[in-house]
């Protein structure tokens, strides 16, 4: 079937992106979903971070790519050997798609699937190869097994979650990458404990994400950080407790004074090196510092060594928030329901298809916790 998609063809174009278009919308083909996947009507994408790092070049991927992984949408054909999905179904798609049968699935730890992490290196489906071909090519890239900017996409069903119809897919959607980043990486990767005092240096949509999960935690103090004083109103109104900018040479300092010694647990997920600096160093001792953010693969961190056996300090790593998609999105979106997350302060505005290139630019200058294309 023919449908609309967008494409990237070369990353590294300069910003602004509403004058480079390093995206362009085309018409491709998209194959019948095969064995193990579904075809999906994709209703709403957001975007994320995830897909600016492949456009601005600090995350390479094969070219050409069909970009978009934090989609929702509803489920309208089923390929062969499907039993757990229905036509009809509103799916929320996973942007690691885990085997279920490598060791860390078999651990329980989906997000480090080792089949799902080649697949999605090499921009292919989990099952192999592509669905996707333009005129002239017969190879498309899928972002993440996903490529939700477009009006369809073919995904493994270990990459998507059914989710309640009752949910608006702009809303919806943003579960699929934000939320259980940022509140997977405090309840799952972190483990924080009531009463802990949490910093959250980054307030796109994980960072705000993050704040929640820490209210969720019970932390005593919740303090967001960010080099953009305009979101400290949101960061406030979601549940940050103390605000400062990490851009200020005495940011470490006035921290540490305002919390004695620094925070039991920080959190990084602005994805660039000096962010996890400070998030290091207001971290106090015997705490853990955790990180999500995705830096050019070249971008080093470094530490005096002796901190971690002298202060027994903790260094963690979070994708996907360390999450179990089937069990958290699930359990978040009942939250939802419930009053305890307001999901709906996080997004930004709404955007069509066509002003894809000028979405982006706002997400880079830092205008927006999460902008969703609405699919007409």
């Amino acid at each position: 079937m023919k449908i609309k998609a967008t494409v990237l063809r070369e990353m590294g174009k300069e910003a602004p992106y509403a004058k480079s278009k390093p995206l362009s919308i085309e018409t491709l083909e998209l194959t019948e979903p095969q064995a193990n996947e579904v075809l999906v009507k994709i209703k709403a994408t957001g975007l994320c971070h995830s897909d600016l790092s492949v456009i601005n070049g600090s995350r390479p991927r094969p070219m050409p790519m069909v970009l978009g992984h934090e989609a929702a949408g509803e489920v309208v054909k089923l390929g062969e050997n499907v039993r757990d999905f229905e036509i009809g179904d509103h799916v929320v798609c996973t942007f690691i798609p885990s085997c279920g049968h490598c060791i860390p699935c078999r651990e329980g730890r989906p997000a480090m699937c080792e089949k799902g992490a080649a697949a999605n290196a090499k921009g292919e489906m989990l099952g192999g190869g592509y669905r996707l071909r333009s005129e002239s090519e017969n190879t498309m890239h899928h972002l993440l097994g996903v490529a939700g900017f477009s009006e369809y996409a073919v995904v493994s069903t270990n990459s998507i979650v059914k989710v309640d119809k009752d949910i608006s897919f702009e809303k919806v959607a943003i579960f699929g990458c934000a939320i259980i980043t940022g509140i997977g990486a405090v309840i799952n990767t972190a483990q924080v404990r009531p009463g802990s005092t949490v910093a959250v240096i980054g307030l796109g949509g994980v960072g705000l994400s993050a704040i929640l999960g820490a209210k969720l935690a019970g932390a005593s103090e919740i303090i967001a950080l960010d080099i953009n004083e305009d979101k400290f109103t949101l960061a406030k109104e979601l549940g940050a407790t103390q605000v400062f900018n990490s851009s200020s040479d005495d940011v470490v300092e006035e921290l540490k004074e305002y919390v004695t010694g620094g925070v039991d647990y920080a959190f990084e997920t602005a994805g660039v090196v000096p962010a996890m600096e400070v998030a290091y160093k207001i971290t106090k001792r015997g705490g853990v510092t955790t990180t999500t953010g995705l830096p050019d693969p070249k971008h080093e961190f470094a530490i005096p060594q002796v901190t971690l056996a002298a202060e027994e300090r903790t260094i963690k790593g979070s994708y996907v928030g360390s999450c179990v998609p089937e069990r958290d999105i699930p359990h978040f979106v009942n939250l939802y329901k419930q009053g305890r997350l307001p999901v709906d302060e996080l997004l930004t505005d709404t955007i069509a298809l066509e002003d894809i290139n000028e979405g982006f630019d706002r997400l880079a200058r830092g205008e927006a916790a999460r902008l969703v294309v609405i699919m007409s």
